[in-house]
């Protein structure tokens, strides 16, 4: 299991990743994200704009724009890239809620 700043830590790779990363190729979002680690019981919540992840906390807000539920180790597994997102979300590892719109957006983690 992965700790609490281990998750915050990919997240903030994950993000970068949305935002295109340093290949130029941005998704150019700017969206309320959060992430439910369930087994730390944890949601860490943020602000997606410009490849990073602001303003994250742990404290309660409303429901996010695009929400992931996972487990830590798969969290830190998405962001290291040794779990391919589509793979993840297909076995339901990953749970995506979020707009139409902004899931075709997010096939790009694929």
């Amino acid at each position: 299991m992965a700790t609490m700043e281990q998750c915050r830590t990919a997240l903030d790779r994950l993000a970068k990743n949305l935002g295109g990363g340093d290949d130029g190729n941005s998704l150019d979002l700017d969206r309320s994200l959060s992430c439910h680690v369930t087994d730390l019981d944890t949601t860490f919540s943020g602000r997606l704009r410009g490849g990073q992840l602001e303003d994250i906390t742990t404290e309660r807000r409303p429901a996010a724009q695009i929400r992931f539920t996972t487990k830590s180790d798969d969290l830190v597994a998405l962001a290291d890239g040794q779990l391919r997102f589509s793979k993840a979300w297909a076995s339901g590892r990953v749970k995506v809620e979020a707009s139409l719109r902004d899931l075709f957006r997010l096939r790009s983690l694929a």
